[in-house]
């Protein structure tokens, strides 16, 4: 018995030194770190597929869900993959979501934020799992934003109230905001009264009424505007609305009053029921912001930044905490006259779907 013990302690001594050498006499090594990327991440084998995670606000509106679709599309059309969350604008909801889409693996997050404040915590959170984030469309405030890609937002505002000034230079105007939680709204806010304040200021117009309207839903752009009509007995030149889904509030308000069609109304986002608004004579104009070339932009920042390309831009935009890095694209006015050469031209909307009976 004790002879066989001592030839099992043999065989156990001579298997533990077999395991510390290579088969040619040489001592194993450990194996080598796997590089990493300029972000802390691991770079990738060549048959890895980045990932992106796609946090959204919503897909309640049309134009978000043509975001969603091209974005995802243009994603995987560069080799890579697209996971899509939408919160639908809660913004637990959305911080959860972003959560669960770091925990998925992705290589890179974009934000389409609810509250401009409240997904600063989402950026926190992807950059301690040593992952970056673009914002897009909607700014991020006060965190360390690794990119901004959106509309020159203000120019937006801008594009509204020069359309609507052209119309109506002197009068009494109404101004329904979107949502007071979402940093867009300001900046298309502030692009309008950029035009207004001079006329405002010389006395050529008068603001009569101005609100945010929560969510951006055209249900609460429907009781602001009611409550302007209410308040003015109706005396209204003119209304500039945040989007096309808040004009789409303005536009039933006017109609409860047999006015709709005789006061000029501006949206923006150039929505295919604004478009069939603009045509039957009930919304004035619109803007067209070019969705396919901001996904597409989208799409190729966020995988070179995912492989740790470094990149850079020429535009910065202050987030309350830092400069951060931007892509600002340009909108494009949308009246009756060039509906045609802008939206149906670009395949954003059809000719039988705008101009349907």
């Amino acid at each position: 018995m004790v002879k066989r013990l001592k030839i099992v302690a043999v065989l156990l001594a001579l298997l533990l030194s077999l395991a510390g050498c290579k088969g040619d006499g040489e001592k194993a090594v450990a194996p080598a770190p796997k590089p990493v990327a300029a972000n802390g991440k691991e770079i990738k084998h060549p048959g890895e597929k980045i990932k992106i995670g796609f946090s959204m606000d919503t897909l309640l509106e049309e134009r978000w869900l043509k975001d969603r679709d091209l974005f995802k599309k243009a994603v995987e059309g560069m080799g890579a993959e697209c996971e899509v969350m939408a919160a639908n604008g809660d913004d637990a909801l959305q911080i959860s979501q972003a959560e669960t889409l770091i925990s998925h693996g992705i290589d890179l997050l974009v934000v389409v934020p609810h509250n401009a404040e409240a997904t600063a915590a989402i950026v926190n959170k992807a950059h301690q799992a040593g992952i970056k984030v673009i914002a897009y469309d909607r700014l991020v405030k006060n965190a360390d934003l690794d990119l901004y890609i959106s509309f020159d937002n203000e120019e937006v505002g801008e594009l509204q109230a020069k359309e609507i000034t052209k119309r109506v230079p002197k009068g009494r105007y109404v101004y329904i905001g979107g949502a007071i939680t979402d940093n867009n709204a300001h900046l298309f806010k502030k692009g309008v009264f950029n035009v207004l304040q001079p006329l405002i200021d010389k006395g050529d117009i008068q603001i009569v009424y101005d609100q945010w309207s929560k969510d951006w839903t055209p249900a609460n752009a429907l009781i602001n505007m009611r409550e302007a009509l209410k308040a003015t007995h109706n005396r209204i030149d003119a209304v500039i609305s945040a989007n096309d889904a808040t004009a789409g509030g303005v536009v039933q308000a006017l109609k409860e009053q047999g006015l709709a069609g005789k006061i000029p109304v501006a949206g923006q986002d150039a929505e295919l029921a604004a478009v069939q608004r603009i045509v039957q004579g009930t919304q004035t104009m619109t803007v067209y912001k070019p969705i396919k070339s901001l996904t597409i932009e989208a799409a190729s920042l966020a995988v070179r930044m995912a492989k740790g390309e470094k990149i850079d831009t020429d535009k910065k935009v202050n987030n309350g905490k830092i400069e951060v890095p931007s892509v600002l694209l340009s909108p494009i006015a949308v009246d009756k006259s060039n509906i045609d050469s802008t939206v149906i031209a670009d395949g954003y909307h059809s000719r039988e779907d705008v101009y349907k009976k």
